[in-house]
């Protein structure tokens, strides 16, 4: 059956997965997110837009005055800096209604890179049918972001068609959407990872930019609508914004209130600081160190000693 006419925007595929639900996954990354996470690691994630990355590392303007990228592009989006560097930087606000990358195709050292692509519901079917050989018994698709309910009507029908291939479907979601478009997409996912991350509304707003009042009604109306998938809670740990004992306690409070036992701790990593670069961007995070071990085990602790599985980083129960 062809479905070439549904499609949805993905800057990234990862096969054979092993930290994102279950077993050995394929992991699909779909662009649009409606939080902005101060520390987000997947910015080129946030629009459901391919991104324009530029690496002034690999640019060879300043080395040779390359030309090539200024000359191929047709709205001048692409100047030299005026500080006497000899580097150059994109005028995002011209590149946002273009479609054709021509710098891209004229950069012959790939010092520009265009993130993003729209594919089909049968492309990426394909993909999974190519990769399932290998996921073993347990393994499955696990979408991610972005937030992957941003394109819910792609990532519904995707959904539909994994649950009539026998394929376990796992989601990486902040929960920030519509309830009935939410819960619709949960009765086709086995498996889902939600980020809880601060209990304080005004804080939540501060770092991320949205409430968090939706977010934690959504929590509240799956465990209340009888699905029978797993859900294992998710928290980047920020030092200094959400570590404390205090937001722990309420974090704790809200799960045995909702018979929730599983959460995953996360620590703050800079992995995502050259990608705000390339894209233009300030990381306001970008002098923040890793979240201390010591930290980290404390805050298990404190789930522990409340009576609920709590995992460091990558050491999840699967």
């Amino acid at each position: 059956m062809n479905r070439e006419g549904k499609k949805g925007l993905i800057f990234d595929i990862q096969s054979y997965s092993v930290h994102d639900g279950p077993g050995c996954r394929t992991l699909i990354f779909m662009s649009g997110c409606p939080l902005r996470c101060e520390w987000c690691a997947n910015p080129e994630g946030l629009l459901v837009k391919k991104q324009v990355m530029f690496s002034n590392i690999k640019c060879k303007h300043d080395s040779y005055n390359c030309m090539y990228c200024i000359d191929a592009c047709p709205h001048d989006a692409i100047k030299v800096s005026p500080q006497g560097e000899n580097l150059l930087y994109f005028e995002r606000n011209l590149c946002l209604n273009c479609d054709e990358f021509l710098c891209a195709a004229a950069c012959p050292y790939e010092a520009i890179r265009i993130v993003g692509k729209w594919m089909s519901v049968d492309d990426l079917i394909y993909i999974l049918d190519r990769d399932r050989q290998y996921w073993g018994s347990g393994g499955g698709v696990t979408f991610s972001g972005g937030e992957p309910l941003v394109q819910h009507e792609f990532l519904q029908e995707m959904l539909m068609l994994c649950k009539d291939k026998y394929i376990h479907t796992a989601i990486e979601t902040s929960a920030y959407v519509d309830t009935g478009i939410f819960l619709r997409a949960f009765r086709y996912i086995d498996f889902a990872f939600i980020d809880v991350k601060h209990m304080d509304d005004e804080q939540h707003r501060a770092k991320t930019g949205v409430s968090n009042k939706l977010i934690l009604h959504n929590i509240r109306a799956l465990t209340e609508s009888g699905w029978q998938g797993r859900l294992v809670l998710r928290m980047p740990v920020i030092r200094g914004y959400n570590d404390s004992a205090e937001n722990i306690n309420m974090i704790i409070r809200f799960m045995k209130e909702l018979g929730l036992f599983e959460i995953n701790i996360l620590p703050f990593h800079r992995l995502g600081d050259s990608k705000w670069k390339q894209l233009g961007l300030v990381y306001k995070y970008a002098n923040e160190s890793a979240t201390p071990r010591e930290k980290l085990e404390e805050i298990q602790d404190q789930f522990l000693e409340a009576r609920i599985a709590c995992y460091i980083g990558h050491e999840t129960c699967f």
